[in-house]
């Protein structure tokens, strides 16, 4: 076979790295549902005992409702780095495979966080997840800054530097939540409501509004 060899700084297009990405993004999102449908409610012989056994199942609810949301939180983010980074190199490359593999990490993670609440490494299992798919985001984004003229061509400097500031919120906040999921469990995830007030004054007004134009 002959090996093509390529520069070290060479780029590539988007399209591929993208449709990859969108896939994963999906199938992790699938996933989450197996939890509850393989969840048993056990001897069932009326109306009440049903619903007293779906509501026992309520903390297999929230958790997947958190990581669902959560995961297209991510995949937001996803795509608006994709809408400024019009090509990539094998570093991005890499870093979006990073990304992805906490990202497929997420179904098992929240089967963890919900079955072994009591544990300590239970109750961190969908926050460390989650705060290890966010780090490598940001990390991807700081590369392309990096490359700024490379890989994202159309953005300013300053508006560059500007993303970089709003992206470290999600960041933050992850962060505090696996310093206080092990007390809080689940509900630290709310936190994350958070999120778009202290990006956008992490951003600062005047990138806002260059954003809006």
């Amino acid at each position: 076979m002959i090996r093509q060899r390529r520069h070290p700084a060479a780029t590539k297009r988007t399209i591929r790295v993208e449709a990859f990405t969108d896939g994963v993004f999906a199938i992790a999102a699938t996933l989450l549902v197996l939890d509850l449908t393989t969840h048993s409610l056990g001897e069932v012989s009326s109306d009440a005992e049903m619903w007293a056994a779906v509501g026992g199942m309520s903390q297999l609810f929230l958790n997947f409702a958190l990581s669902f949301v959560l995961l297209c939180l991510l995949w937001m983010t996803h795509v608006d780095q994709f809408e400024h980074i019009t090509r990539v190199d094998s570093t991005m490359i890499w870093l979006n495979n990073a990304r992805l593999l906490f990202v497929a990490l997420v179904p098992f993670a929240t089967n963890l966080t919900t079955d072994y609440s009591d544990y300590f490494a239970g109750r961190l299992a969908m926050p460390v997840v989650f705060f290890l798919a966010i780090l490598s985001s940001w990390l991807q984004w700081a590369w392309a800054a990096r490359r700024r003229q490379d890989l994202l061509p159309d953005l300013t400097a300053a508006e560059v530097a500007a993303f970089g500031r709003g992206s470290l919120s999600a960041l933050i906040i992850s962060g505090a939540v696996v310093l206080l999921a092990p007390w809080t469990g689940s509900f630290a995830f709310l936190l994350f409501l958070a999120d778009g007030p202290l990006t956008r004054l992490l951003r600062g007004p005047r990138a806002g509004a260059q954003t809006e134009e």
